[in-house]
Parts: structure tokens; sequence; C-alpha cells
């Protein structure tokens, strides 16, 4: 007796389209404007058209500032203050350059700035990575509870810690030695970071345990595998804190006011503050821009590594 085949079993089809109802739905993209509209001549127009003012307008709230303060320091003081303001200086001078140079002592408080923010910036780079380092790989006794210790400081305001670190600084506890006026009073409170510990941990979390494992194998002890492995793979991470380790130096105001009474040692954000009493408006000017090109040419310098910061964290090992 012959046997007829069951008849095929049809797919239940979609009410729109004619695809099958059990297969994936495709994901659809949800945009202010269609992708049909934007094909057409006129909406490419548009966009690209909304997409230059828009860049245009940015650029222009960045860089005019920057534009005023550089020619306002080449104006005359009786043109500065003019109402309404010039766009374009009258009479192009540079005297507002060469007096602030001179007048204020830029040399003396930038040298000053930079060996405060080079000193933070090294010891923080170097204990910082030590403790991260420890709390990411070497899993110390309590490692979680002294993170969480590090985290909490960043819940106290900044203000509420300016009158211990004073006291601290003023008379150094057990062995008694003032520090104020002295570069350790801005380079020993800047080494306890909690957030660049922290980035900097979160960082060393996604380094592959298998690559410190193969290291250990070939005889390298802790220290050399985070001089050789971890810290080879950490340059963009490092790259990011030092940007914030320098910059947080070079534009403090209050605690280098505080530590600095003589002001032959204070940096330039202070020196700016004190001295503009007595320059005229184009002067000070003058000092602000030039105060202010040591850290766009270190930006300049770094911002491939913040660049591979921002990316970084999307690594997979």
């Amino acid at each position: 007796m012959t046997q007829t085949a069951p008849p095929p079993v049809q797919q239940p089809v979609a009410a729109l389209g004619g695809r099958p109802a059990d297969a994936p739905a495709e994901r659809s993209v949800r945009t202010i404007v269609s992708p049909l509209a934007l094909a057409g001549r006129r909406g490419k127009v548009t966009y690209w058209s909304v997409f230059a003012l828009v860049v245009v307008l940015f650029a222009f709230a960045f860089l005019f500032p920057v534009y005023w303060m550089v020619t306002g320091a080449m104006k005359p003081p009786e043109e500065v203050v003019r109402t309404p303001p010039t766009l374009v200086p009258e009479q192009w001078q540079v005297t507002g350059y060469t007096d602030a140079w001179d007048l204020m002592r830029l040399p003396t408080h930038l040298w000053n700035t930079v060996v405060q923010a080079t000193g933070a910036w090294v010891l923080q780079i170097v204990f910082c990575t030590a403790a991260a380092y420890a709390l990411s790989k070497l899993k110390p006794a309590f490692g979680k509870v002294i993170l969480g210790g590090i985290l909490a400081t960043l819940m106290v305001p900044v203000q509420a810690l300016v009158v211990p670190k004073y006291l601290t600084i003023a008379d150094m506890p057990l062995i008694h030695v003032n520090l104020l006026n002295d570069p350790l009073a801005i380079w020993l409170p800047a080494v306890a970071n909690a957030f660049n510990l922290y980035l900097l941990k979160r960082f060393f979390d996604q380094i592959p345990r298998d690559v410190l494992e193969a290291a250990e194998i070939d005889g390298a002890g802790k220290l050399r595998t985070l001089w050789s492995i971890v810290l080879p793979l950490s340059r963009p991470v490092l790259g990011v804190v030092s940007i914030f380790a320098l910059v947080a130096v070079w534009q403090d105001f209050l605690w280098p006011l505080m530590v600095f009474s003589d002001t032959e040692k204070q940096p330039i954000s202070v020196a700016l503050v004190q001295l503009s009493q007595n320059v005229p408006l184009t002067v000070l000017i003058g000092a602000m821009v030039i105060a202010s090109i040591p850290m766009v040419l270190m930006f300049l310098v770094f911002q491939r590594h913040i660049i591979a910061g921002i990316s970084a964290g999307s690594t997979k090992g």
C-alpha cells in the first residue's frame, strides 16, 4: 500500500512584507530625519547645511573668547575699554605682552608653577599607579574596604578639607616640620587623588589575566610585570591622568594662595591676581595669554593619548 508524503508545513506569513512570523525582526532605525528623506538632493543639501551651521556656531562659541583675549592685549588701553568694543585692533602693538613679561615677573612665576606641577605629576603617577595596581591585581586583604574608603573622599567637599590640610602642612605630624612656602605643600596633597587612582584601577582591571600569568611563567616578578607589561599597555590612561594632574595644579588658586605667602614663590595663578591691581588692563590680558600657552601646548602633546584613553575602555581582552 502506497503512503503519501504529508504536505509541507507552511510557515505563517507576517501581515506586512511577506516575512515569516517567527523570523527575527530587523532592527528598525529611528532618527529625526528618515533615510528616505536624506537620500534626495534636497535632503542632502538641508542636512549638510544644518551640520555646517552647527559646526560654525560651536567653533565660534569656543574660539571667539580666545581671539578676544589674544587681540585684547594688542590694543591700546583706551581702546580696550571703549564702548562699543572694536573687533579688530585699530593700532596693533605687542607692548601688552612685553610689559606683562617684565612688570609681572612672569618667568619667575611660570617657573614656580612648572616646578610645582611637575613634582605633583611625578609623585601622583608613581603612587597612584602603584596603589591602583595593588588594588587591581595583587588583591590585598581588605582591598575593597580600602577602595571604598578612598572613593568616599570624593563625596567630601574640597572646601571642607582646606583647613585640615593647612594645619597638617603647617606642622607635619610626628616630624613637626613646617612646609609652608615649600613645593612639598603642593606635591604631597596632590598625591592623594582618589579620582585618578580609581581611573587607573578600572583600566588595570581590563588587562587580561592571561597576559600577567604569561609574564609570571617567564619568571617576572610583580614589579617587573608592572614595569614591562602593565605600564606599556596603560599609556592611554596615563596620558589622561597626566592631563588631569597637571591641569589641576596649574589652575588651582585657593590652596597656593594659602601656603605661599612669599610672593617670589607663588605660582602664576596667584601672581596674576596679586599683581593685577597695579598694571593696565592690556598688560593683565597679555599675562593671561602667556599663562595659558603651556596648557595649550600640553594638550597638543597629549591629544593622541587622550583620544586613545577615551576609546580604551571599549577594548576587551
